[in-house]
């Protein structure tokens, strides 16, 4: 038996999106993060360990860093607190959520390295 074309079913076309309000994530200032850049821990310096961290930061609507974790460590315990504890001083802008400030996670990078 052939095959009726009612048979065949196409789906309906989905909706076009509406065009939402940019949800930005929150992100670093970066000149705040240039200027308050991770102090070198001393000891690190000496021995010439090198490395990156990868934080995680939590912020609030305001900006102000609610908290901050250590998603990958250098493998160095110095290293990581040093980064942290730079982060802290950082300016953040918040996310915006529907045109809302909102509380969000921003993940940085901070390298050590003796190059400078």
């Amino acid at each position: 038996a052939e095959p009726r074309p009612t048979d065949i079913v196409t789906p309906p076309s989905p909706p076009a999106p509406p065009s939402p309000i940019a949800d930005v994530q929150a992100s670093v200032d970066i000149s705040s993060k240039n200027m308050n850049p991770p102090r070198y821990p001393p000891a690190a310096a000496r021995a010439g360990i090198e490395g990156t961290v990868i934080l995680i930061i939590d912020v609030d609507p305001s900006g102000n860093v609610t908290n901050v974790a250590v998603e990958k460590s250098s493998r160095n315990r110095d290293l990581d607190r040093a980064a942290m504890e730079a982060a802290r001083k950082w300016k953040f802008n918040p996310s915006v959520v529907n045109g809302q400030k909102a509380a969000g996670r921003v993940r940085v990078p901070v390298d050590f390295n003796m190059g400078g």
